[in-house]
């Protein structure tokens, strides 16, 4: 976005650059701070949207549970629903082709229909389908409710880092969509732990561990959606819990540099501006990048931790240390993109330590379980803490609400191809080599990642200084 830089936050900015100050106190019917305000914001929004997104993320991979869980006695996804291995990786990315479909159509519906009501419908949806996942008898089955479980899922991610663009501004965004995102992490974790205690389940009721699994795993985020719609606030405008001098203070804040609820939706002009920016569709080639150790990781962790000498129950358990450290990693390294304001220079520096991780993986042999095993660490926390930065530097790069929304949408989409490469690159048939093909291919995609990053900082320093030079001032680019 071009922004105005805030003095003590975007230090990056040239020194000429008009900088308007939101001052830390507004007069209206009262005096606010600006801290408390956000604060104040934060318990709102942060951990009901984090919440959101956990149970989104466990509901996506828990077939990749459901996959390996109770293998041992024939109870397992594959064997009870008579799937091949291809026809399980069909069923993932059919998953990710209704994902990336529908990302954009739902960006605007969030919009139009106010964002409580939207995620509400969303969640009630997902979860209905994926607890109807714990009764599907074959491949079909299967595959068609993970083409409806895409459809609902679509729209949350982008639709929550759009919707904090109402709220924060560009400087606080890194950090509360870390948070979120990180919540991915934690469903990854808890999703291991979840699926080791059901295992004990199997055959309860008449009723296969998987089977409990999904039922679990998706009656909450059914329970969940009547909280979002009563208690997720749509805008600083419209929020009966802030005074008159607290609406004031979060709408001259985001004057510049945010979202307005009372905008008007998205016209063709709009649309037609965001397609044709093409400095935008770097950030999507960069998307793209991660976008596949993104999926790979988050579908065959558990498969990746049976291939390091862990079988069954076990193999669940042991998928919760690497989510746990990368979770504590993401938050951090957002808090550091946020508080350094070098958002490109941080997703840089953590594609390289996860492509590293990758590499390693690779090149070690297949029997050094240990050592592979810290490596998947290592390559979890770098391929999952350079996201939140990245969706961050794009919010900060576009102009308006449409745009924003459109272009967060279209951002994501671009993911999902380099989603659907990451459901192939992990075969069955190379779990006793230690998945080569899956590792090399997240490796050189992250090092992909990490020269994009640099280069395209390079382009918005080389466009910083034309500006200047014409007296463009607030017209920067952030970097």
């Amino acid at each position: 976005m071009a922004e105005k830089a805030v003095e003590d936050v975007e230090k990056a900015i040239p020194e000429n650059v008009t900088s308007q100050r939101v001052v830390d106190t507004y007069s209206g019917e009262g005096s606010v701070s600006d801290r408390a305000l956000v604060w104040k914001q934060d318990l709102r929004i942060v951990p009901l949207s984090a919440a959101i997104y956990l149970l989104c993320y466990l509901d996506r991979s828990n077939i990749g549970n459901a996959k390996v869980l109770n293998s041992s006695t024939g109870n397992d996804l594959l064997s009870e629903t008579n799937m091949t291995n291809y026809e399980y990786t069909i069923a993932l990315m059919i998953f990710l082709i209704a994902y990336a479909l529908f990302e954009v159509p739902s960006n605007y519906f969030l919009k139009r229909l106010k964002p409580s009501k939207w995620i509400a419908f969303l969640m009630l949806s997902w979860g209905a389908v994926t607890a109807g996942l714990g009764g599907a008898r074959n491949y079909a089955t299967v595959t068609v409710l993970r083409l409806l479980l895409g459809i609902f899922e679509a729209g949350l991610f982008p639709g929550l880092v759009f919707y904090l663009t109402f709220w924060y501004r560009t400087s606080e965004r890194s950090m509360r969509v870390a948070i979120i995102l990180a919540s991915a992490t934690l469903a990854g974790a808890f999703g291991g732990a979840i699926a080791f205690a059901v295992g004990h389940m199997n055959g309860t009721r008449g009723l296969s561990g998987w089977r409990w699994l999904f039922i679990l795993e998706g009656t909450p985020s059914c329970a969940s959606a009547l909280l979002v719609y009563f208690f997720l606030p749509d805008y600083p405008e419209t929020a009966k819990w802030l005074s008159p001098a607290e609406k004031g203070l979060a709408k001259e804040r985001l004057k510049v540099e945010g979202s307005k609820g009372e905008s008007a939706s998205m016209t063709w002009k709009d649309a037609k501006e965001t397609l044709t920016d093409w400095r935008l569709y770097a950030h999507y080639a960069i998307y793209f990048g991660i976008s596949t150790p993104f999926s790979s990781l988050s579908l065959f962790t558990p498969s990746i931790t049976a291939g390091l000498g862990y079988s069954d129950l076990r193999a669940q358990l042991m998928t919760v240390p690497p989510y746990a450290v990368a979770y504590v990693v993401t938050v951090a390294v957002a808090c550091s993109a946020d508080y350094f304001n070098a958002r490109a220079l941080h997703s840089a520096a953590f594609s390289l330590i996860g492509a590293v991780g990758f590499l390693a993986s690779a090149v070690l042999s297949a029997d050094a379980y240990l050592s592979r095993y810290g490596c998947l660490i290592v390559a979890c926390s770098g391929s999952f803490a350079c996201i939140p930065p990245l969706l961050g530097w794009l919010s900060s790069n576009v102009q308006t609400t449409a745009a924003a929304g459109l272009a967060i949408a279209m951002n994501v989409s671009f993911g999902a191809p380099g989603q659907i490469v990451g459901v192939w690159i992990y075969k069955a048939n190379e779990a006793k080599k230690g998945y080569p093909t899956g590792h090399w291919t997240n490796a050189a995609l992250l090092l992909f990642v990490c020269v994009g990053c640099l280069i395209l900082r390079w382009y918005y320093l080389v466009l910083n200084k034309r500006m200047k030079r014409q007296g463009d001032g607030e017209k920067m680019f952030a970097y």
